[in-house]
């Protein structure tokens, strides 16, 4: 019997954004990203190559107000699609972890597709939230975004910037740890046979 294919699409539109998004939780890293947010475009890029998802987006919003709701609706449609992508999670690894450097910088993610949300972000620098990457995408917006897919795709999930000095370098490696992790857990293990939980349902 064959697996049946984890691809999702989600499109949402409110009066301050438009999204249209497409995963396949089993793609080659393939991205084409268009937020009109480019920081954000970049972060999205590096999660797809690093989780091995294929992504496409498409979005539009009031970034002439500010980038924030355009880039936390894009986090909740990702969560959203994540979530039905992968189905009733039969066969999958459902932990994944990963320390991620990006030259100063490291990182630590935990993922467990637990179907609780729960979030633990921590050991960001102070001020990080305030600094303006690229001139548009601010530090805070990046915590923003892990709870918007960990609230939306019902993942349990851990990122720790254990060290860092430069604001872009920081908010990539969390982005590729996440993936990394992310990537360990939604792979199918073929050790694993049914839900990989005591309660028979995640």
């Amino acid at each position: 019997m064959s697996q049946p294919q984890r691809i999702a699409r989600i499109q949402r539109e409110t009066s301050e954004s438009t999204i249209d998004l497409t995963i396949n939780l089993d793609g080659t890293g393939v991205s084409d990203i268009h937020t009109t947010v480019p920081f954000y475009d970049h972060l999205l890029t590096a999660f797809a190559k690093h989780a091995l998802v294929d992504l496409t987006v498409r979005a539009t919003g009031d970034i002439e107000i500010d980038v924030h709701h355009t880039v936390e609706d894009i986090g909740i449609a990702l969560g959203q699609a994540i979530k039905q992508a992968l189905g009733t999670k039969e066969g999958i690894s459902r932990f994944g972890d990963a320390l991620v450097p990006l030259d100063e910088a490291l990182v630590q993610a935990v993922v467990d597709i637990s179907g609780r949300p729960y979030l633990v972000h921590s050991g960001e620098p102070a001020g990080f939230e305030f600094h303006l990457i690229g001139g548009h995408f601010t530090g805070s917006m990046v915590r923003h975004v892990f709870e918007a897919i960990a609230f939306n795709a019902a993942l349990t999930v851990h990122v720790t910037v254990i060290g860092g000095r430069d604001p872009h370098h920081i908010a990539e490696a969390e982005f590729k740890a996440f993936a990394r992790a992310f990537r360990q857990a939604k792979a199918l293990d073929p050790l694993v046979t049914g839900i990989p939980s005591t309660k028979g349902a995640l």
